[in-house]
């Protein structure tokens, strides 16, 4: 094994539980090779889930993907990151992007692609979507996760429709 492996798994293993820990095992890692996609990933994760600072995250992320578009770790944190960013255009295309890669996990890329239809209120779309998730997989270990989206954008689009229901009926009472 390679010394930067070791401060990879270092890193890893800490992450997110003592983030300085994390960020000294990453540092060590980078100084080795400042083009390891996972370091840069997992820095970037570092920037979006802990800091909040999502443009820099996106950096990171770039970065991994320019060094190796086939950077596999790389882009379901990517896409997330950018929903939380509120770039849509830009997550649907990573999204789009992200299930031709070979050997990538598509289950991963498509619930990330749920909670960006979700988190722009498409929510038919993003139960149908749901389906084709249920037939990507191919172990049980993502069924909670489906079952419970699939019971939030339920009750969602009902909430939706009651909206629209007593809308029409007080357009109604209006007309009268």
């Amino acid at each position: 094994m390679k010394a930067i492996d070791k401060y990879i798994f270092e890193a890893l293993d800490n992450y997110p539980y003592s983030l300085v820990e994390t960020i000294e095992s990453l540092d060590y890692a980078l100084s080795y090779d400042n083009r390891n996609t996972m370091a840069l990933c997992l820095y970037g994760r570092v920037q979006a889930d802990q800091l909040f600072k999502y443009e820099e995250a996106k950096e990171y992320f770039q970065q991994a993907i320019s060094i190796n578009i086939n950077a596999l770790e790389v882009y379901s944190h990517y896409i997330y990151t950018l929903v939380l960013n509120e770039d849509y255009e830009e997550a649907t295309k990573l999204v789009d992007f992200a299930l031709t890669i070979k050997g990538i996990n598509k289950v991963e890329i498509l619930l990330k692609k749920v909670m960006l239809l979700e988190s722009q209120k498409y929510f038919k779309k993003a139960l149908k979507t749901l389906k084709e998730v249920r037939l990507a997989t191919l172990s049980n270990e993502y069924d909670y996760l489906i079952d419970e989206a699939e019971k939030r954008l339920n009750k969602k689009v009902n909430k939706k429709s009651d909206k629209v229901l007593k809308k029409e009926k007080s357009n109604k009472k209006k007309n009268k």
